[in-house]
């Protein structure tokens, strides 16, 4: 790829890392702020309500992906990207200064209530213009490969939560932790975003947009829902295919601290070690995946995780939580996430590649965030409701299920490897949101 393609993929991307930064070291912390929220309870009750004011978030990404989905395709691509990373600085700073019960009761809980709601807002937005992004900005037979930076940049994020998370545990004492520590990754996260919004202001806009920003919807309704309903069965899509992988994403990523600790039992320090470890081997999987993916095509991985997450999710939980020590758990957590690359690597480029270029955003945005809202942000909720009744062993089989939903879809949908960007849904296809050589009133499988 040349210079340029490089430059797209770096800005989109550095902006990425430091919104999931932000989104992430809420729960890599929580563990740390969840008694100054809620002092009340066992631990498994407050973090059942940290991990509430989590899936809280995720709530609000439809509506930011509908909002900033429409910003992307009526505005561009990089207008929404600015406004996205300046609602994160505004939540982490929130999050940051947020009084504690001690001081203000729940209204603290309050305060962080509305921060999770700006970020949900925001990183629903992030999700599908930095996908659209990075799709578009990259040649087509490198998407595969420039896509995934997308999720190397989140894991970055988490990497970079985590890795602070250790240090300030090496260097502060666990009581100064949990009275004001926690706060130190907010502050920083508002100030990363603050350097990232002027990188964002002299990006580049995608060619593609730029070209066919109109192609495939009526005129005047770019980023419309009206334009995203006549492209209904790809929004279904997108929906269902991302059903299985966000399930095992957030729980391989955001839950294993948190599991290895709370129920594996192994220490705080030992289990965030665990977690940095496998994410940076996890983040660097990505581009070589992707990279597979535009060799061989995007299906076969897709299938691949779909079946490994089916097959292996209920030994593996079952084997971590008797890890007992370093190695195995990290043996554990590094086998779960190269099966959960399957999905990660390319998800972004295959959702991109189902719409043409004036619903693109939207397409991408608000079907992904419903699925995330439904299944991605509840799954930590979800583990701890389980372990709280008694059968923790049962969410196992929910991530289990939840993938074999998604290998139905992926076993009968089509390959997007080949897609033109330009053209799909475009006048000369057979009819909106159509793929080359498929037919109007056929779905978009195989």
């Amino acid at each position: 790829m040349g210079r340029e393609h490089w430059k797209k993929i770096w800005v989109g991307s550095a902006g990425n890392m430091v919104e999931w930064f932000d989104w992430f070291v809420y729960a890599s912390f929580a563990t740390y702020f969840a008694g100054a929220f809620f002092p009340e309870g066992n631990d498994t009750a407050k973090l059942m309500n940290t991990a509430g004011i989590f899936a809280v978030g995720f709530f609000m990404r439809p509506v930011g992906g509908w909002l900033l989905g429409r910003v992307a395709d009526r505005k561009g691509r990089k207008t929404a990207l600015t406004l996205t990373v300046t609602l994160m600085s505004a939540s982490a700073l929130l999050i940051a200064v947020a009084p504690t019960y001690a001081v203000a009761g729940y209204g603290g809980a309050a305060v962080l209530l509305i921060a999770r709601l700006l970020q949900g807002l925001s990183v629903g937005g992030e999700y599908a213009a930095s996908a659209t992004y990075l799709t578009e900005a990259s040649a087509p037979e490198h998407r595969g490969f420039a896509s995934s930076f997308q999720y190397v940049s989140m894991t970055a994020g988490q990497v970079l939560g985590l890795g602070l998370l250790i240090v300030l545990q090496r260097t502060m004492s666990d009581a100064a932790l949990h009275s004001w520590g926690w706060r130190i990754p907010f502050v920083i996260g508002a100030l990363g975003a603050a350097v990232v919004f002027y990188l964002r202001r002299t990006m580049l806009e995608t060619e593609v947009y730029e070209e066919s920003a109109g192609d495939g919807v009526a005129s005047g309704e770019q980023g419309t829902l009206k334009a995203l309903w006549a492209h209904r069965r790809e929004a279904f899509l997108v929906v269902a295919l991302t059903m299985g992988g966000t399930v095992a994403y957030y729980t391989y990523t955001t839950y294993l601290t948190k599991y290895l600790s709370n129920s594996a039992g192994l220490p705080k320090q030992t289990a965030t070690l665990v977690s940095f470890c496998a994410l940076i081997v996890f983040a660097c999987l990505q581009p070589l995946a992707g990279r597979l993916s535009d060799r061989i095509g995007r299906r076969p991985l897709l299938i691949t995780f779909a079946v490994g997450s089916t097959v292996l999710s209920v030994p593996i939980l079952a084997m971590l939580k008797h890890a007992g020590s370093f190695w195995p758990a990290l043996g554990l957590s590094l086998l779960a996430l190269l099966v959960v690359t399957g999905y990660t690597s390319i998800n972004a480029c295959v959702k991109a590649e189902l719409f043409p270029t004036g619903i693109r955003a939207l397409g991408v945005a608000l079907p992904y965030a419903i699925a995330n809202a439904l299944f991605g942000g509840t799954a930590e909720y979800v583990a701890l409701w389980f372990k709280d009744a008694g059968i923790e062993s049962g969410f196992s089989w929910y991530v289990a299920g939840c993938a074999a939903v998604s290998l139905v879809v992926y076993l009968v949908m089509r390959e997007t490897r080949d897609i033109d960007l330009g053209r799909v849904g475009a006048a000369g296809s057979s009819g909106p949101g159509t793929l080359p050589g498929q037919k109007k009133d056929q779905l978009p499988v195989s």
